[in-house]
């Protein structure tokens, strides 16, 4: 089992930043895909960014191109997700995910496409 809990989530102006931290705990993994999502009220959870296990691979949806970057401390076992020019849409649940097992690749945005979740944090960007 893999235990992610996410962190850094609050209050902030537009134009503000904001670092969310997932710190994964549990069963040690060679291989993976880490990503971040988000739930606005009365959406569906949405793709933001993902990072793989090497770090050659990091992709972002098209809306936080640019101002959001993915990132990990491998001491720490913990991946952020750094938040710059926040907007009023960003306004969400964020949620860490993670995608393990021998020869993880690829790009994956589909929600159903993880195997373990964190529990979310709260980021709200007021105008």
């Amino acid at each position: 089992q893999v235990q992610l809990v996410e962190s850094g989530g609050g209050s902030v102006q537009a134009g503000g930043s904001l670092r969310l931290s997932c710190a994964a705990s549990g069963r040690t993994f060679s291989s993976y895909i880490m990503a971040w999502f988000r739930q606005a009220p009365g959406k569906e959870r949405e793709f933001v960014a993902s990072r793989n296990w090497s770090g050659d691979l990091t992709y972002y949806a098209d809306s936080v191109k640019g101002r959001f970057t993915i990132s990990r401390d491998n001491a720490k076992g913990t991946v952020y997700l750094q938040m710059n020019s926040l907007k009023p849409d960003d306004t969400a649940v964020y949620s860490c995910a993670a995608k393990i097992g021998v020869g993880v690749r690829g790009v994956k945005l589909r929600p159903d496409q993880y195997d373990y979740w964190g529990q979310g944090t709260q980021v709200t960007v007021s105008s």
